[in-house]
């Protein structure tokens, strides 16, 4: 039986357009997104209602294809949305994400990550927290390649 542990972290990011079109952009969830990581990647979109989708997304380890349903639940009102998956590696885990004005052409997004990680061993606490540093080291890295590509997108 595997053993479930939660790894929590958070950062925020700088984005140099409005708030409202940074969360457009952020929430515009389309099948080639992964090329604007950098990642080998499909993802297929299925809207719910109009503030849920689930999204159904491969992505490849080497050879090995990873797939994950995701359920996203989106709130306009706040800027915000949240992700949680539903299958895959990491099921249970949930991202929050909220765009924060900072002036008329500026904004930033505060992320939240709730990762359930399943092992056959438990954890120590150094593992748990050296695993909370590689996942947001690695987040932080992905959202300021995102931001680059917003801004190319938003202000070419």
């Amino acid at each position: 039986m595997l053993a479930a542990f939660s790894i929590c972290y958070s950062f925020s990011q700088k984005f140099s357009v409005p708030a409202i079109v940074a969360y457009e952009w952020c929430t515009d969830y389309r099948p080639d997104d992964f090329s604007l990581m950098g990642i080998k990647g499909k993802r297929e979109i299925r809207k719910i209602t109009e503030n849920t989708i689930v999204l159904t997304e491969t992505t490849y380890s080497g050879r090995k294809p990873i797939k994950k349903h995701k359920l996203v639940k989106l709130d306009p009102n706040r800027l915000s949305w949240s992700n949680t998956h539903i299958s895959g590696p990491n099921r249970h885990s949930q991202f929050l994400y909220e765009i924060v004005a900072e002036g008329e052409a500026g904004s930033r997004l505060d992320f939240r990550g709730l990762q359930v990680n399943y092992s056959k061993t438990k954890m120590t606490p150094g593992v748990v927290a050296s695993l909370e540093l590689k996942a947001k080291e690695e987040d932080a890295k992905l959202w300021k390649l995102l931001a680059k590509k917003m801004e190319e997108q938003v202000n070419p």
